[in-house]
């Protein structure tokens, strides 16, 4: 019998203890979790930072009837950005590329008005100002 109360003794005195040691665990396992989910929500806030306005020069010596710039994440062109206008020879456009997606580097394209069309693949818009069309 008095074995019997040891035991049942020495199982509520290390209750506590494995308490606090699942607490412990816990607080280790949370602690890089709630870290990692601070700068995934600061990541989009980073990314808004940049300035994704550039400015589209038509050196070409040809009309540029539309302009598209989809981000390299996309498979598919965006819409023209320059919607019903056109871009003539020595004429420019500011175009902000800022999708909310937080991409800083853009596939482009310009098809003029003769059909033909160029495309620059993989431009930073985040660290240019101008791009210019030349022939």
């Amino acid at each position: 019998m008095r074995k019997m109360q040891l035991s049942i003794l020495r199982r509520d005195a290390s209750l506590p203890t494995r308490m606090y040691w699942w607490k412990e665990i816990v607080m280790k396992l949370l602690a890089p979790l709630t870290v990692a989910l601070t700068l995934t929500a600061a990541l989009p806030a980073l990314a808004q930072t940049y300035d994704r306005k550039v400015t589209i020069v038509n050196n070409s010596g040809y009309t540029i009837s539309y302009f598209y710039g989809s981000n390299v994440g996309t498979t598919f062109w965006e819409e023209d950005l320059l919607a019903s206008d056109v871009l003539s020879n020595g004429a420019s456009v500011v175009v902000n590329f800022d999708d909310t997606t937080g991409y800083c580097r853009f596939d482009l394209r310009a098809i003029f008005d003769d059909g033909t069309e160029i495309v620059q693949k993989d431009v930073n818009v985040c660290e240019i100002a101008t791009f210019t069309i030349n022939p």
